[in-house]
Formats: C-alpha cells, sequence, structure tokens
C-alpha cells in the first residue's frame, strides 16, 4: 500500500506541468460529474415518491394551488361527518375508524390507492371502514366527472353494493390518465348485472352531475389539493393520509389510533 503511494506520487512530479493541469482539470471534471449524477438521482426519488405532497395536484391557471396547513397531519379539517344514508360505504358502518377519499377514477395514484384500501379493509375487518367521495380533477381528467356520475348511476339501480363493484371494475380496467373509453361505462355496468338500458338513460341526464361539483367544493373545503386526499376519522381525531401511501405505511397511521 505504501509503495503504492509512492509510485502514485512520483508519477504525479514526472507530470509537466501543462500535463498536471489537464489531469487536475479532467480530475475535477469528473467530481463535479458524479456529484450532479447523485444530485439529480435524488431529484428524481423525490419526485416519484408519491408521499411528501399529493400525487395528483388540482391546477389554477397552470400553477399547483398551495396546500392546506392541515393536510400535513392533524388539526380542524374541515370536513362532512358520515352519512349513512349519503355515503357509499365499505365495511362495517359502525366501526371505529373510518377513513374517508376523495378520489379521482383517471388518477393513476388514485388506482394504486384503490387497490391500498381494499386491502386495509380486508385487514381491519370490522374496525375500519371505507367511504368514497368525488374529486375529480377536471383540469387533468376531462373523463373523470362522467366516470364518477355512472358510479353514481350504478349505486342508484343497486345500491350500496353496485357502487363498490362499480367503481372496483372502473379502477381495474381504465389505463389511468383520461385514457378511458368512455363507451366502455355502460359496458361495465352490464358487467356487474345491472340493467344497462336503465343505466344509460340515468347517465345521459346528468342527473348526478351537481352532485359532483358540490363533491368537489366538500373536498377542496376539507382542504384537499389533489388525489387521493383521504383523512382518517376517530371520534375527534382527524389524521390525513398524504397521498397514495404505501400499505405498511398506511396501516402504521392506523395502529397508532388503535
Amino acid at each position: 500500500m505504501e509503495q503504492d503511494e509512492y509510485r502514485i506520487r512520483g508519477l504525479i512530479n514526472n507530470l509537466s506541468p501543462r500535463s498536471a493541469f489537464r489531469t487536475g482539470m479532467l480530475t475535477g471534471l469528473g467530481i463535479v460529474f458524479l456529484l450532479g449524477f447523485f444530485v439529480l438521482l435524488g431529484i428524481l426519488f423525490t419526485k416519484n415518491d408519491g408521499v411528501s405532497a399529493y400525487n395528483q395536484e388540482v391546477k389554477d391557471n397552470g400553477n399547483p394551488l398551495a396546500v392546506a396547513p392541515d393536510s400535513a397531519g392533524t388539526g380542524d379539517i374541515n370536513i362532512k361527518p358520515v352519512s349513512a344514508k349519503n355515503d357509499w360505504i365499505k365495511g362495517d358502518r359502525n366501526a371505529r375508524i373510518s377513513i374517508i377519499e376523495f378520489s379521482d377514477s383517471e388518477c393513476p395514484f388514485c388506482q394504486r390507492f384503490h387497490s391500498t384500501m381494499q386491502q386495509i379493509v380486508a385487514e381491519y375487518d370490522g374496525e375500519v371502514n371505507w367511504i368514497y367521495r368525488h374529486f375529480p380533477l377536471v383540469s387533468l381528467h376531462s373523463k373523470a366527472s362522467k366516470e364518477a356520475e355512472a358510479t353514481e348511476c350504478a349505486g342508484e339501480q343497486g345500491g350500496n353494493d353496485a357502487f363498490w363493484a362499480y367503481i372496483d371494475e372502473l379502477f381495474a380496467i381504465t389505463p389511468a390518465n383520461n385514457g378511458l373509453d368512455l363507451n366502455q361505462l355502460p359496458e361495465i355496468a352490464g358487467t356487474i348485472g345491472l340493467d344497462v338500458d336503465q343505466f344509460q338513460t340515468c347517465l345521459d341526464s346528468g342527473k348526478y352531475a351537481q352532485k359532483i361539483q358540490n363533491s368537489i367544493s366538500e373536498a377542496q373545503a376539507a382542504g384537499a389539493r389533489g388525489t387521493p386526499y383521504s383523512v382518517i376519522l376517530a371520534g375527534d381525531k382527524k389524521l390525513v393520509i398524504p397521498g397514495a401511501l404505501p400499505l405498511e405505511q398506511v396501516k402504521s397511521m392506523i395502529d397508532t389510533i388503535l
């Protein structure tokens, strides 16, 4: 080791000033390039983690809206209580914990989080229920509002079970990011056993368009600035799930309450 060090020093000392300068400059550029590579890598990982900020941002004149302070954790979140009459609820209606999710059916992060929530309800059977509310980001996904109306038409015809069957199938087949052909909406209705003609009449009427708009306003009033936006409710406790957290992280949040 010591001999190698002397050998390297000897080679450096034998370089001409011009060669030494060139060697030093190339070495410096190599170090700068290496540092830049790791910085860029860090930025890419930060952008893709889907945790520190909402996964899909609402745009206002092309600019992301600021995230409300309550979205970082607990606080006085202005959210409507769960209603057995007006909400779509999956799981035990008397569960100690409710998770209210504001979602967009064309948001790829919502699609991923939908699967996570299915696992949560299954694993916390009787302890956690899931409430689905609409928050289509129309500036990003022009088809999402009509898809939301379709889920309401499914629920009108077949009740709570039909609503969940429809939204589950919708998330299962959509390519996301506005990729679903809206002609498939009545096909989904047929797939889950609904009367397609009755469903189509409901969808064409636009009778649920205002309900979807009201839900968007409710989401924004609750602090939502992107999707998915979810709030854990347990008595007086309110805790925001920031974006499409992985299953284990959502479970950790629930376990702190249980």
